[in-house]
């Protein structure tokens, strides 16, 4: 299994960016995929996520109305678009892929990329 984000870097507030994440060895559309931000000092929290069933999605308070998730099951990649970005955006975002069912669940992280939002 591999989750590889891409997309990353350094940009002025107000700017945006495009994070991929490149998912494989999995079955990519039957699993709800997540992006997870980290600054320095802070807890992991969730910034976006995307059901697997009718592409439902659902955001962090910090992020609703700026930043877009999406997927395409066909390259089984996710995004995640970042607009209007501000300095306390700034922190490594992880991909996430997760399966629950009845028994087992499956849990799954990429490495991250950096986003730095700076002047």
């Amino acid at each position: 299994v591999q989750l590889v984000e891409s997309g990353g870097g350094l940009v002025q507030p107000g700017g945006s960016l495009r994070l991929s994440c490149a998912a494989s060895g999995f079955t990519f559309s039957s699993y709800d995929m997540s992006w997870y931000r980290q600054a320095p000092g802070k807890e992991r929290e969730l910034v976006a996520a995307i059901f697997s069933a009718g592409g439902r999605t659902n955001y962090g308070d910090s992020v609703k109305g700026r930043f877009t998730i999406s997927r395409d099951n066909a390259k089984n990649t996710v995004y995640l678009q970042m607009n209007s970005l501000k300095p306390a955006d700034t922190a490594v975002y992880y991909c996430n892929a997760r399966w629950v069912g009845a028994i087992r669940r499956y849990d799954y992280w990429g490495r991250g990329t950096q986003v730095t939002v700076s002047s």
